[in-house]
């Protein structure tokens, strides 16, 4: 049944709501190669680091889904879904053109480079029988890259890491002699996966020294042995027991009463 609220009761939570406009792009580690291509194209690693990230004009926060498999047989007449993949969906980034034209350098020198494996061969780019030939993934695929959301208090912020990101789809920018307006460009970024965090928990397990009970962490104490008299090892209690019946008497301060080997003979042996 629904309870009537008063507006000082929901009002810290409507008044307390994250906005859009605070977020920050950081691009990451790549090859030395991808790096030294992008440099010959006029894009510098300082761009990359340090520009690149203030022109995304918008960003998408990543999504994910999981692909499933219908499982049947387990309870009599009920279907079953059990999933068995993640499926990281592509991010949409939109970028300002600086007047230099070095973000669409970027972007293109980028998917050029992914796509230049039949320049190793020589082949002129302005011959017909140039033909392209994919470089391999750890050559252009970027590590580390990031997309930090936070508010305006920069108090409360999440962090979105991904691996293994690369341009997928450049789209086409249009261009017209109408009214002159910001340039913009259009890129899809696919990724094998991301790591959610929040800024500061770097770790998402807590380190062993933090962790207050150590007890389940330490382990067992390895029992003491020890040597008797002639000369067996083992724990004390076990060689308590292997003494000969004679001698825990003779400690215990007990009489004791027993045959010796060799001819029958009786004999008493009262400490």
């Amino acid at each position: 049944m629904p309870t009537p609220k008063k507006i000082s009761e929901f009002k810290p939570i409507i008044t307390n709501l994250a906005q859009t406009s605070h977020y920050q792009v950081i691009f990451g580690a790549m090859s030395n190669n991808l790096l030294s291509y992008l440099a010959q194209n006029g894009v510098s690693g300082r761009f990359i680091a340090e520009d690149a990230g203030l022109l995304c004009a918008s960003a998408s926060l990543p999504g994910s889904s999981l692909a499933t498999a219908d499982i049947s047989g387990n309870y009599m007449g009920v279907s079953e879904k059990m999933a068995h993949t993640r499926i990281f969906t592509e991010i949409g980034l939109e970028f300002y053109v600086d007047a230099n034209y070095t973000m669409m350098k970027f972007l293109e020198s980028w998917m050029e480079y992914i796509a230049s494996g039949s320049d190793d061969d020589g082949v002129d780019p302005y011959s017909r029988n140039y033909y392209y030939r994919m470089r391999y993934p750890e050559e252009y695929k970027c590590d580390t890259t990031k997309i930090i959301k936070f508010d305006r208090d920069y108090e409360n912020s999440i962090e979105y890491t991904f691996i293994g990101m690369f341009p997928l789809n450049l789209s086409s920018v249009p261009v017209s002699y109408d009214s002159s307006d910001i340039l913009k460009v259009n890129v899809s970024f696919s990724y094998e996966r991301y790591i959610p965090q929040s800024i500061g928990s770097r770790s998402r397990t807590p380190a062993r020294s933090t962790i207050k009970d150590k007890s389940k962490y330490q382990k067992p104490p390895k029992p003491t042995f020890g040597v008797d008299k002639t000369g067996l090892q083992g724990p004390p209690s076990i060689l308590a027991k292997s003494k000969p019946e004679k001698d825990r008497k003779v400690e215990a301060g007990l009489p004791y009463v027993g045959r010796n080997v060799g001819p029958i003979e009786r004999w008493r042996s009262i400490p």
